[in-house]
């Protein structure tokens, strides 16, 4: 069993109300079109989805995907534009250079920090970072992409934080940090590969119980380290959107 926290009332409640999809970035429109008209279905619980055009924003605009995140924001979906922070590798000037081409060519509604690091040395450099990117788009939302527990004060940089991204059979098992019951579920994302259609309801729960407003589950796996999982619909795509939203029996 996870390492719970036992939420407030208050916060299982908004969990269970805000519970949303956060899809991390789909391959080019034209190699997954299905992928990215799915996304504009009607009724489709999307708190936000990742434009990464290649590796960043390419060199030149790309007609396919303008066309392709326009769908999404007509559709009042939040684009957010993939930002590769190499765990603090990358120059300022680099990502910034990034972030103004997302803006300029894709009108995007926010970025997701990728690779973001989670010790507390990073953390003065990764705040000038986010300060720069909310000047840039003052109303935009902002994701870091720790994939694990960072330190807490990156919690105070990014509208959200992606705690989790790894595969079920560690998310079954994991623990969540106790200075995450200070904030509110919409703080928190989750992604998770290769959870079995038998285990979509036991994910969700963990999910519920461990803080986090915002997921991506798939039954898809990367046991070949060539396909990136995240990249396709999961199987259960249309069970997992009906789900969502609704509350998960305890």
């Amino acid at each position: 069993m996870p390492h719970l926290i036992t939420p407030t009332g208050a916060q299982q409640h908004a969990a269970e109300a805000t519970m949303g999809l956060g899809v991390p970035g789909y391959a080019h429109p034209l190699v997954a079109p299905m992928e990215w008209a799915e996304l504009t279905r009607p009724g489709t619980p999307l708190h936000w989805t990742v434009l990464n055009v290649a590796n960043g924003p390419g060199a030149r605009p790309d007609p396919h995907c303008l066309e392709a995140s326009g769908r999404l924001r007509n559709a009042g979906t939040r684009v957010l534009g993939h930002l590769d922070l190499a765990y603090g590798a990358r120059s300022f000037g680099e990502l910034v250079s990034d972030a103004h081409r997302y803006l300029d060519w894709y009108q995007v509604d926010g970025f997701y920090a990728d690779r973001a690091p989670t010790e507390r040395a990073a953390l003065t450099e990764v705040r000038r970072v986010a300060a720069t990117l909310k000047a840039l788009r003052p109303d935009g939302h902002l994701v870091f992409g720790h994939g694990t527990h960072p330190y807490p004060g990156y919690a105070e940089s990014a509208d959200q934080l992606v705690t989790f991204s790894g595969p079920w059979s560690d998310y079954r098992w994991s623990q969540v940090a106790e200075w995450t019951a200070e904030y509110p579920p919409e703080k928190f994302c989750h992604l998770v590969h290769g959870i079995p259609r038998g285990h979509l309801e036991e994910a969700l729960r963990i999910a519920r119980w461990q803080g986090a407003a915002t997921i991506w589950f798939t039954d898809r796996t990367d046991k070949h380290r060539t396909v990136d999982p995240f990249e396709a619909l999961p199987g259960y795509w249309d069970e997992i959107v009906s789900r969502i939203g609704r509350g998960v029996s305890e």
